[in-house]
């Protein structure tokens, strides 16, 4: 379980060569800023210093501490990094980390409660908020835009959505 104060910044999605390197996909808007995060931890709260070793198809090609061989690159293939979030740069007053979206209640223009955030997809194009409701037949995916979501309160726990016409039968 990591600690709330983390944030997910990368994935190890396998090995590279046979010396221990991770091939690591960075989540980070600068990509290459995933080593100044360093320490990095797992989900159990395992930590890696990091060293950027050169860029390679979809990421970054990596040393961990502790990482010295192939096998034991193999085993770490699918594990999430999280960076404490007071080593993350501070955000604009319209950007939010999505794990702080997760679980915020969503409401309508009205007050009417249409959910809780559940996921934070994005295919490409922008972000998609997935919200889980009692009123919803299916999970809703709500374009996560300033149209469709004029506000975000995380103090208060809440986001108000105005989904476009359609998209909540």
């Amino acid at each position: 379980m990591t600690a709330p104060d983390r944030i997910c910044v990368g994935a190890i999605v396998g090995s590279f060569g046979v010396r221990g390197e991770v091939r690591l996909k960075s989540f980070c808007a600068d990509p290459e800023a995933i080593a100044d995060y360093a320490p990095l931890y797992t989900e159990e709260g395992r930590g890696f210093d990091i060293r950027l070793t050169r860029a390679v198809k979809g990421g970054f090609a990596a040393e961990l501490t502790g990482v010295s061989s192939k096998e034991a690159a193999d085993a770490l293939r699918g594990v999430k990094l999280y960076a404490d979030r007071a080593r993350l740069p501070s955000l604009p007053d319209d950007e939010f980390y999505h794990t702080d979206l997760i679980n915020l209640l969503v409401v309508d223009t009205g007050g009417a409660e249409i959910g809780r955030v559940r996921a934070v997809h994005n295919h490409g194009a922008s972000d998609l908020l997935e919200i889980h409701g009692p009123g919803l037949k299916e999970p809703l995916l709500l374009p996560f835009t300033r149209a469709a979501v004029p506000t975000v309160d995380i103090a208060a726990g809440r986001i108000v959505a105005d989904p476009p016409e359609g998209l909540i039968d």
